[in-house]
């Protein structure tokens, strides 16, 4: 049986690398699925034939969103891919176990990601989370007018990013998309605290300027 790596290596399954768009979580999102039955009906497909096509689908629509689910649940940035990842590896050989009659493709992938940051926490010894929390409850399909009015708003933003200095937008970048301290910026980039947090400041007026100027 082919694995998921082969898979990858025969393009069935893409991958976007720029850290820009990594850093958004608009990497390589399928839009076009907006409902449930979809989702539902290219897992069956993949658990009953194995159907690559189908699997690059579910990849592309899932695998962002999977590591954003993982990055609101506080792992960070190299753990969320990698164990989104793991957790889609695991839905190409579990999906003939999948049963729409029983949960949503959605709940039952998110199930599998939130399983595996779980053991990930085991295996380091660290505290485990409250499965009762709401924020371990995976997010709901897109709507097709929430996942337009989503892209239109990412579009904006990364309209806006570009319009900034070089250097702020590499610093809006570290501090939200990154999740990184300002101490962390300040220690990488060489530069003094308080540059760091009135530059950042700066570059937010300036990002809010320019985000107001797509609003007119």
């Amino acid at each position: 049986m082919e694995n998921l790596s082969d898979i990858r290596k025969n393009n069935l399954v893409s991958a976007d690398t720029s850290a820009f768009n990594e850093g958004m979580g608009t990497g390589i999102v399928n839009d076009n699925i907006n409902s449930r039955a979809e989702l539902d009906a290219l897992l069956v497909r993949v658990g009953q034939h194995k159907d690559k096509t189908a699997f690059a689908s579910l990849f592309s629509y899932f695998a962002p969103r999977l590591k954003s689910f993982l990055l609101r649940l506080g792992t960070d940035m190299s753990t969320a891919e990698e164990l989104a990842q793991e957790a889609m590896i695991m839905v190409w050989r579990r999906a003939e176990t999948f049963d729409p009659a029983q949960a949503g493709a959605s709940t039952w992938i998110f199930t599998i990601a939130r399983n595996k940051r779980i053991d990930r926490l085991r295996k380091d010894g660290r505290p485990l989370p409250d499965l009762l929390d709401p924020a371990m409850m995976p997010d709901q399909p897109e709507t097709g007018l929430e996942a337009v009015n989503r892209v239109e708003e990412e579009d904006k933003l990364r309209q806006a990013m570009k319009k900034l200095p070089e250097e702020q937008a590499k610093m809006i970048f570290a501090a939200y998309y990154e999740e990184k301290s300002h101490r962390e910026i300040s220690e990488e980039s060489g530069l003094p605290l308080g540059t760091v947090k009135s530059r950042i400041r700066l570059a937010l007026s300036r990002l809010r300027a320019n985000l107001d100027e797509f609003e007119r």
